[in-house]
């Protein structure tokens, strides 16, 4: 092995084992906080749609290099098409965390639900198991089977929350009521819909690692 391939490996692992999926886990856990603490006065909620933004910013600038490395290298541990397709469903998520992020001002969403905190912890969850799924695929030595087992649970994690989101919308129109109630159950269920589109961009970049797993294994 060059030492040229030796650096290669090693940016490429500095890259996807930590840089990245930490301001993934950063972003969800802000969202998290964000969402459960609407209506409550010791929260700062443009602070905390802000750092949304900044990890979304900061993710971006790693996926460019990441990026950049990958046309760069002329041979890379993993195929390059598969860490490419990684790093874009992974960069999709935060894109959706900071739409979410940003939904709560633009929508002027004053106050939580009991579903949306409940997704906004299920996105916390499954990004915190995408974490540890990566930098398992990035250390071959470690133990491939809880890379298996960290998708799984993202995928089961991803079924809860589909049925959580299904339960919030039908909630929302349950009762007919004047126009401002039914433009508040719009503005929510598209608000769940956004929710929900972080768990399922959580579930592709499961099943992207589960491929690059088997056709590496």
């Amino acid at each position: 092995v060059t030492v040229f391939h030796q650096n290669i490996v090693r940016d490429i692992h500095d890259v996807v084992d930590g840089s990245h999926t930490d301001r993934l886990v950063a972003g969800a856990n802000a969202t998290m906080r964000l969402v459960s603490g609407l209506g409550n006065p010791g929260v700062d909620a443009a602070a905390l749609i802000e750092e949304v933004n900044a990890n979304e910013s900061s993710a971006d600038r790693i996926k460019a290099d990441f990026i950049q490395l990958l046309y760069e290298s002329f041979t890379t541990p993993i195929n390059r098409e598969q860490l490419h397709t990684l790093i874009l469903d992974l960069d999709r998520i935060l894109d959706t965390l900071q739409t979410v992020a940003n939904a709560i001002a633009m929508y002027h969403i004053e106050g939580s639900t009991s579903e949306a905190r409940t997704m906004a912890s299920l996105a916390a969850d499954a990004c915190l198991r995408l974490n540890r799924a990566v930098i398992t695929l990035a250390d071959r030595s470690r133990e491939q089977e809880s890379l298996i087992e960290f998708c799984r649970e993202v995928d089961v994690i991803e079924g809860v929350a589909a049925q959580a989101m299904r339960e919030a919308v039908t909630k929302l129109f349950e009762h007919e009521g004047d126009e401002a109630a039914a433009w508040h159950a719009m503005k929510m269920r598209g608000f769940y819909f956004t929710q929900e589109e972080v768990l399922r961009g959580c579930k592709r970049a499961a099943k992207t690692i589960e491929e690059i797993l088997i056709e590496n294994s």
